[in-house]
């Protein structure tokens, strides 16, 4: 009997390994899924900065010029179509049974427009609603209701939604995507870098750690307030920063003003690094704006801090302050600086105790390999069923 032939998947993504990013370990840990189940991958992505790290996977990997902001990356409505339009005349020119698709939604609109040319079907990967996280944002409301409008159509035209949390797929269900085609793979961190083995960082004074995204709608402003509110009685304690996104500037301004010399700015990092700074830090940082149409997020560094046993101070409500005070990763803390100020206090007077609870529930819980195999798995059932009819 002649074998099968391999199912073909093509994924889309301006942010793929060895850059750093959520997105990018979240589409490998999926590209690894596929390969694991037997699938034939091709990653449409972008190149790599100059003097970037080597990375050569066994599967195609075609990449693309961008263009990049002045800090080296794809951020920005100009970069993105950067992006989205040259990769449209690629999709339309590469074989493929199913098509994956990842944020920001004009990537989902040249991944939908050429699927539909091709007559083959498209997933999208909602890690987050965009048009929601725009409310927290200084964009005019007619953009804001353009990106709705473009995000609910490529939405409704995708064959599965992989959405990571149950919150996010309640938000893509708004956009009146029928239930059976929204499917849940959760999310969660590489346990093998995020976890309580490897290297700590050592620094002179205590510090909490902040890692990832920097982003208005996640308010991180507020922690460098508390430490001015904490330094009359922890007079060395700092706060490391490492990541970019829009508010950078915002907060090292801030941190200027309020407390200068106690916060530090470390940029984007490997993995391997962050995870060293999180294990030496007496807590890590993560917050959301409350109020701004975002509380169902469940931030990945969330997950980062606790693998790595690292008490959590979340500030905010919503999903995320659920899952930190439910699971006992950490403070939930209201948004306020009072209270935050209250959290940092606690974790710098008292010994951690549960460093090992945190470390095993995300193994158990959060492994971003498991959560990869589940999304492949998923993909791969849209492409049977494609080259079925």
């Amino acid at each position: 009997m002649a074998q099968a032939k391999p199912l073909r998947v093509i994924v889309t993504t301006r942010l793929f390994a060895p850059e750093v990013g959520a997105a990018a370990f979240r589409l490998r840990a999926l590209v690894d899924g596929l390969v694991e189940q037997g699938a034939e991958v091709t990653v449409l992505t972008t190149r790599l900065p100059a003097g970037g790290p080597i990375f050569k996977p066994s599967y195609k990997l075609s990449r693309w010029p961008v263009l990049r902001d002045p800090g080296g990356y794809v951020r920005g409505y100009v970069q993105y179509l950067s992006f989205d339009i040259p990769v449209f005349f690629r999709l339309l020119l590469t074989r493929a049974d199913v098509i994956v698709s990842e944020p920001p939604p004009t990537t989902g609109v040249a991944v939908a427009v050429s699927a539909a040319l091709r007559r083959r079907p498209f997933v999208y990967y909602a890690a987050d609603v965009w048009s929601e996280a725009m409310s927290a944002m200084d964009v005019p409301n007619a953009v804001k209701k353009a990106m709705g409008m473009v995000e609910g159509s490529v939405l409704r035209r995708a064959a599965t939604v992989l959405a990571v949390s149950d919150p996010v797929a309640v938000q893509v269900a708004k956009f009146k995507v029928p239930a059976q085609r929204i499917k849940v793979v959760g999310n969660g961190v590489d346990t093998s870098v995020f976890g309580p083995q490897g290297s700590r960082a050592t620094a002179s004074n205590p510090y909490f750690v902040y890692t990832g995204t920097m982003s208005e709608w996640q308010g991180a402003g507020i922690f460098i307030e508390a430490l001015r509110e904490i330094r009359s009685t922890h007079p060395n304690a700092q706060i490391r920063f490492f990541g970019q996104g829009t508010d950078e500037e915002n907060l090292k301004g801030l941190a200027e003003r309020l407390v200068p010399g106690a916060v530090h700015f470390g940029g984007v990092v490997p993995p391997t690094e962050a995870a060293a700074w999180i294990r030496g830090a007496a807590g890590a940082l993560v917050s959301i704006k409350p109020g701004q149409g975002y509380d169902f997020a469940k931030p990945t560094k969330i997950y980062a801090a606790a693998g790595c046993g690292t008490p959590v101070i979340f500030a905010g409500q919503g999903d995320g302050a659920a899952l930190v005070a439910e699971q006992r990763l950490g403070i939930a803390a209201p948004y306020t600086v009072a209270d935050v100020a209250e959290a940092m206090n606690a974790l710098l007077q008292t010994p951690d105790a549960d460093s090992g609870h945190r470390s095993n529930w995300v193994l158990d819980n959060a492994s971003l390999q498991a959560s990869g195999r589940l999304a492949a798995t998923e993909v791969l059932r849209v492409a049977a069923v494609s080259t079925s009819t």
